[in-house]
């Protein structure tokens, strides 16, 4: 099972940015050192109050120069967002810099508001990650391609670098919506789904429509699946309890926000319930959240609760958010990643 951390390069109340990067690359540094599987960095933008991690390009080769072993992922890149060929080079070049380690994670995003700061009409979301998916899929693997298309238009492309990593970096789409797990399937990609915004029991469905889905497109065994879900883990259960509660409802209260105000956002359908979601986070009780969107103990605890997430859903790794809502202290951070490299990471390898 993969073991990797969601980082958001959390910007903590008070702090400089300076020190938020110091902070960041610090749990990074010790990330490396406890044997962590892969490193996994956010994109969000325009939220000085809760991030510094804006450009995951470019912090993916600070960690690759920073690093040896550990993987580099992104999650996720938000491809409507970006000029296909400028991400084609930028990805290409982290995965020769990083000696092939890089892990491209890519999405749409839920936040409208940020296609909005950006010029972008979220409308055109999906059709735009479809296409940007397509010329970035050539770029990797043609020596020379050219592209007409509702968005882009080019002619006689030749990437350089290519990717060291072939045919390209691995590529792993985020999957929020029902009917995204199917068409993800059908691609071949693995999937990253979530906790943050629904609860964990929801997930076994959907899963097995991705993999049936996986199975009918005459795809290789059966695809995996990449849980990103808050973990917090502490030497008693009152620590590993008390000690997210602040930032995590904080973080639910924040992202239920977003999610209501986007209901009726141009691209935003009915099939993503945003109206009905964005609700349930803002009113939802620890108690439930602790149950059903966390996974949360002393390492023992914490063990047990994802052998039967991993049972329940059919993980082959997670992506563990150790500081969901960017409010607990750096030193804490580190406890918490040192217990689930050391404690609880040995029992699922």
């Amino acid at each position: 099972m993969e073991f990797g951390m969601f980082h958001e390069f959390q910007a903590l109340p008070g702090e400089t940015a300076q020190q938020s990067f110091a902070n960041s690359l610090a749990q990074v540094d010790a990330a490396e050192e406890w044997g962590l599987d892969a490193m996994w960095l956010a994109e969000l933008h325009f939220a000085p109050e809760r991030s510094v991690l804006s450009s995951p390009m470019i912090i993916a080769s600070t960690i690759a120069q920073r690093t040896e072993r550990m993987k580099i992922g992104t999650a996720v890149q938000v491809l409507p967002l970006c000029h296909p060929l400028r991400l084609a080079e930028e990805a290409a070049t982290v995965d020769q810099l990083s000696h092939g380690r890089l892990i491209f994670g890519v999405g749409r995003s839920g936040f409208a508001h940020t296609y909005k700061t950006y010029g972008v009409d979220y409308g055109e979301s999906r059709e735009r990650f479809a296409e940007t998916l397509h010329i970035l899929k050539r770029a990797f693997t043609e020596e020379r391609f050219s592209h007409q298309g509702k968005y882009f238009a080019y002619e006689n492309v030749r990437l350089a670098p290519k990717s060291l990593q072939q045919p390209w970096p691995e590529i792993r789409v985020a999957a929020a919506s029902p009917d995204t797990y199917v068409e993800v399937a059908e691609l071949g990609h693995p999937i990253f789904v979530a906790a943050r915004t629904g609860n964990l029991s929801e997930l076994a469905p959907l899963v097995k429509t991705y993999r049936e889905a996986w199975k009918k497109a005459g795809h290789p065994g059966e695809g995996e699946v990449f849980l990103r879900v808050p973990v917090y883990v502490a030497d008693s259960e009152e620590k590993a309890r008390e000690e997210p509660r602040e930032s995590i409802m904080h973080l639910l209260r924040y992202i239920g926000d977003r999610l209501a105000a986007s209901a009726g956002a141009s691209g935003a359908r009915a099939i993503e319930n945003r109206a009905e979601r964005g609700a349930k986070m803002q009113s939802i009780d620890y108690e439930e959240v602790l149950h059903e969107r966390m996974i949360v103990g002393t390492p023992a605890r914490v063990i047990d609760r994802l052998e039967e997430v991993r049972e329940v859903i059919g993980l082959n790794g997670i992506l563990a958010e150790l500081n969901p809502g960017s409010l607990i202290p750096h030193e804490r951070v580190l406890e918490a990643l040192r217990l689930l490299c050391q404690e609880v990471m040995p029992r699922f390898k």
